[in-house]
C-alpha cells in the first residue's frame, strides 16, 4: 500500500518524461535569455565606453572591472596594464557579448554553455576577491548572496551542457540532415 502511494505521482506522470529534454533545454535557454541575457549584455556594454573600438583596444572601465587592484594601482590607466591583463580583458569583454548570444540562440549550446560557466566562476572570483562582494552561504535564510545565485546561473548552464540546444536551436537546424539527435526524441 505505502509503495503504490510512492509510486503513484510516477504513474500519473510518466506520459510527461519522453518529451521532459526537448521541453527543459528550450526553457533553459529561453529563462537563461529572459533572466540573464540584458545582465551580460549590458555589462559588456560598460567595458566599451567608446563603442565598439573597446573591443580591439580594452578601455579603463573594463580594466577597473576585470582587475579593480591593478587599475587602482595604475590609476586606471589602460596604458599601464600588461600585454597579459590586456589580452584578458578582450577576452573577457568578446567572451561576454558572444557567449550569452550563442546560448539564446542554441548555436554551439554545450561549449557555450561551458564557456558561460567558466566565465561565471570567473566573474565570481573577481567580485569577490577584486571588489570585495560577500561570498554569502547556502542553507541560510537569504537567497541574495553571490553564490546563491550564481549556483542556479551554473545549474541553468549545466542542463544546456547535459542535453544540449534542444529542438528549437541553431544546433538542432544544422544537425537536421542528418539522424535525429537522441535527446530530442521522446522515449
Amino acid at each position: 500500500m505505502i509503495r503504490a502511494l510512492f509510486q503513484l505521482p510516477d504513474r500519473a506522470l510518466a506520459w510527461v518524461e519522453p518529451f521532459s529534454t526537448p521541453v527543459l533545454t528550450t526553457l533553459a535557454r529561453l529563462f537563461f535569455a529572459a533572466v540573464l541575457f540584458m545582465y551580460f549584455w549590458n555589462s559588456g556594454l560598460t567595458k566599451i565606453p567608446d563603442g565598439f573600438a573597446n573591443l580591439i583596444s580594452p578601455s579603463f572601465n573594463a580594466f577597473a572591472q576585470i582587475y579593480p587592484k591593478g587599475a587602482e594601482a595604475a590609476g586606471y590607466d589602460i596604458t599601464q596594464a600588461t600585454s597579459f591583463q590586456k589580452l584578458v580583458i578582450l577576452a573577457g569583454t568578446w567572451s561576454e557579448f558572444i557567449l550569452p548570444v550563442l546560448v539564446v540562440i542554441g548555436l554551439f549550446t554545450r561549449a557555450a554553455a561551458f564557456g558561460m560557466i567558466g566565465f561565471v566562476l570567473v566573474q565570481s572570483l573577481t567580485d569577490i576577491v577584486g571588489h570585495g562582494a560577500a561570498l554569502g552561504a547556502w542553507f541560510d535564510a537569504a537567497s541574495d548572496s553571490a553564490l546563491d545565485q550564481r549556483t542556479l546561473w551554473v545549474f541553468l548552464l549545466l542542463v544546456l551542457i547535459f542535453r544540449g540546444g534542444g529542438p528549437l536551436s541553431v544546433d538542432r537546424l544544422f544537425r537536421s540532415g542528418s539522424s535525429p539527435h537522441p535527446d530530442d526524441l521522446p522515449r
